[in-house]
């Protein structure tokens, strides 16, 4: 068992500084106690999916209390998205099949360190 952190978000539009700042964010989580990994997708328009995988929710709180985090925060509010809405969901099991043709391209998008 662990949890997700679903962030679901649509963007006002295209600012590099956005993705230097998703990148940075991507970099300190992954560094943070309980972190277990990260997906993300986004299309050319509408809303965008990002999912971070966490210990617990000790290391999810710890996480949001992140003082770089917290300006990330202030900073999407307040430039870069429209809305945004946070899920909170714990995983009680998981699996995959893949076949070896249709193997997606992840991009490295998931960082596992289970």
């Amino acid at each position: 068992m662990y949890y997700a952190v679903i962030f679901t978000s649509d963007l006002r539009g295209s600012d590099p500084e956005y993705a230097e700042m998703a990148q940075r964010m991507l970099a300190l989580a992954s560094d943070r106690p309980g972190f277990l990994g990260f997906e993300t997708a986004r299309g050319k328009d509408g809303p965008g999916i990002s999912v971070s995988y966490w210990r617990d929710l000790s290391a999810i709180a710890a996480w949001r209390r992140d003082s770089e985090h917290s300006v990330a925060q202030r900073l999407g509010r307040e430039k870069w998205y429209s809305w945004y809405r946070v899920r909170v969901a714990r995983v009680e099991r998981e699996y995959e099949w893949t076949s070896d043709a249709a193997a997606p391209d992840t991009g490295n998008a998931w960082q596992s360190v289970r």
